[in-house]
């Protein structure tokens, strides 16, 4: 489980997080919502080390993150996979190479025991006989699922997933949604996804944290979230899904 405890986070004397405090549970897909600067981003990026709090704390499993030294918090982050908007992937690197990065960063593994894990974190992505390709040669859907295999290649405790549906059509990002998912329950793990698809929210959202500006507005899940009588989650949700009715 990751919690923050009361954490704000201003930049310029604007406060863009105000004292949130929210908890991700381990082996769910815990969703983060809300509308352009509400501060959903920045609270994605405080959690994993990138924004350093103001005030608060931030809680790995009960280890105080926003407490530790520089190498006590690189530890946390070699627990931590990482699924960014758009793959993040090296161009000059093909699929195999992509996915053993962090495996060659982080770990002593041969390079035998490398391509193994590697092999094995593609076919869970449902990716086979594309080793040596580019990602030039990729769908945006191949992308997005080596993308996800790199993150998961480290046996990470935590996935953090920015966006991971932008720039996919509906059939895609449903496929990924679904093996986001798969992934958690799978390996049990906290799963922290900051999404603005309506869809991604109703089909996986099994704890949602709705951020209005600057502050924890609404949380519940998939079940719940259309029978909310909130105000501005009703109309970031239902504007939300008219406009990607209007788009499809």
């Amino acid at each position: 489980m990751i919690e923050a405890v009361s954490i704000s986070k201003a930049f310029g004397g604007h406060l863009v997080l105000d004292q949130v405090s929210v908890k991700f549970e381990k082996g769910k897909t815990n969703l983060i919502i809300g509308q352009s600067g509400s501060g959903k981003t920045v609270l994605m990026k405080c959690l994993v080390g990138l924004f350093d709090v103001d005030k608060g704390q931030i809680l790995y499993d009960g280890r105080a993150f926003t407490k530790m030294s520089y190498s006590e918090m690189k530890i946390i982050r070699q627990e931590i996979g990482m699924l960014f908007q758009g793959g993040a992937l090296f161009d000059s690197m093909n699929v195999e190479e992509n996915v053993i990065f962090p495996l060659s960063m982080f770990t002593m593994q041969t390079p035998e025991e490398k391509r193994e894990r590697a092999n094995f974190c593609l076919s869970r992505v449902n990716l086979v006989n594309v080793n040596k390709l580019l990602p030039s040669e990729l769908s945006g859907g191949m992308k997005k699922r080596v993308a996800i295999a790199r993150a998961i290649a480290m046996n990470p405790q935590y996935l953090f997933c920015d966006e991971p549906n932008s720039g996919l059509d509906p059939i895609t990002a449903n496929l990924i949604d679904n093996l986001i998912s798969e992934i958690t329950t799978e390996y049990d793990i906290t799963t922290v996804v900051n999404t603005h698809d309506m869809n991604s929210v109703l089909e996986i959202g099994d704890k949602i944290s709705f951020i209005h500006n600057g502050k924890l507005w609404w949380e519940g899940d998939s079940d719940t979230i259309l029978q909310s009588d909130n105000g501005e989650l009703n109309d970031f949700v239902f504007a939300t899904k008219l406009t990607r009715k209007l788009k499809t």
